[in-house]
């Protein structure tokens, strides 16, 4: 983890890889929950039987919810002091070069692409890669996205 004083200081880091997260083992149950939550029960994700014989052998992760997940990611790998809040802004470009298979292990790989300043506040961009491992062998990514934030400095009362 990160800590940056402010903003300033964090803008220092434009180019630079800011931090990696632990791994995370998504499961079966983390699949059906986020299926529950976006009624997206398509069978690939939520049925194990047909998904054996489907062409990856196995249930894989929504490409949303592993995205979703970059969120974490970005509070795993750092902090900003010296901010009222930050407010998620959009994302640039969402790709997802490979799927992530049940059983899978991922990780966040944070990488600091450019900081815009204003007065009180700054947009920031941040590339966002979901590496993944299953039984040990590394995979291609299974998503990369550069997500924008605008940061708001605090205030004095």
């Amino acid at each position: 983890m990160r800590i940056f004083s402010g903003i300033d200081h964090f803008a220092q880091c434009v180019g630079e890889e800011i931090g990696v997260t632990e791994w995370r083992t998504i499961t079966q149950e983390d699949i059906n929950a986020f299926a529950k939550v976006t009624n997206d029960y398509q069978w690939i994700h939520v049925d194990t039987e047909r998904a054996a014989s489907g062409p990856f052998g196995t249930t894989l992760v929504h490409g949303y919810m592993t995205l979703s997940l970059v969120a974490g990611f970005m509070f795993d790998t750092y902090r900003i002091g010296g901010m009222s809040m930050g407010v998620n802004y959009g994302s640039n470009k969402v790709r997802y070069p490979a799927p992530v298979l049940v059983g899978s292990s991922v990780r966040g790989r944070v990488k600091l692409v450019s900081v815009d300043r204003e007065d009180t506040w700054a947009q920031a961009t941040v590339q966002v890669t979901v590496e993944q491992e299953l039984n040990g062998e590394a995979k291609k990514p299974g998503c990369v996205a550069e997500v924008v934030s605008r940061l708001y400095e605090a205030t004095a009362a």
